[in-house]
């Protein structure tokens, strides 16, 4: 069901909760749907903050240019986050520019955002285009610069979920109830 019972509009804005896109985005109309989409809750799942539609649309996207370019299947799980790595060495290994994969770094980190989101019970955060985890903890997470961190030979995104599972007192992999 929707959020608040109420169909968003073609903004994607919740008549029900009046939440949606940044006003003066110019991407608004492309987040129609995808807020849309990520406002449908379940008696399971709880409405996710505005914050998160943009994360989780590029992690969706990831996950989708891994399994039709790389032919790797991603499952939101802490263990694939081990594909991620190897394949963003590879592509380090290979010279590829910065420029060349920069979207594609952050999609990765964005999914990295979402399995810790998903198994640790964390949310999204944003501020100024920037957009990070936060744990029950209160400490703030940034996966999509470790994702560049990553690319520069000096991070783990597999680890970065370890330390953030460990600090949140979750053992990855394994969810955690708000």
């Amino acid at each position: 069901m929707p959020c608040g019972g109420a169909a968003a509009d073609l903004r994607g804005s919740c008549a029900g909760c009046g939440n949606g896109p940044d006003p003066g985005d110019e991407n608004a109309a492309d987040l129609a749907l995808p807020y849309v989409t990520a406002h449908y809750v379940t008696a399971q799942q709880q409405p996710r903050p505005h914050a998160a539609v943009k994360p989780a649309r590029w992690a969706a996207d990831a996950v989708a240019m891994m399994r039709e370019g790389a032919r790797v299947r991603l499952d939101y799980s802490a263990q694939s986050l081990w594909r991620v790595d190897r394949t963003i060495e590879e592509i380090r290994r290979e010279g590829a520019p910065y420029d060349a994969v920069r979207e594609m770094l952050r999609g990765l980190g964005a999914y990295t955002g979402e399995v810790i989101v998903r198994q640790g019970g964390g949310e999204w955060w944003a501020s100024g285009g920037d957009h990070w985890i936060r744990t029950h903890d209160g400490r703030l997470w940034d996966p999509i610069e470790e994702a560049r961190r990553c690319y520069g030979g000096h991070g783990s995104l597999r680890l970065l979920c370890r330390d953030v599972m460990t600090a949140a007192g979750a053992a990855p992999g394994a969810a955690k109830t708000p």
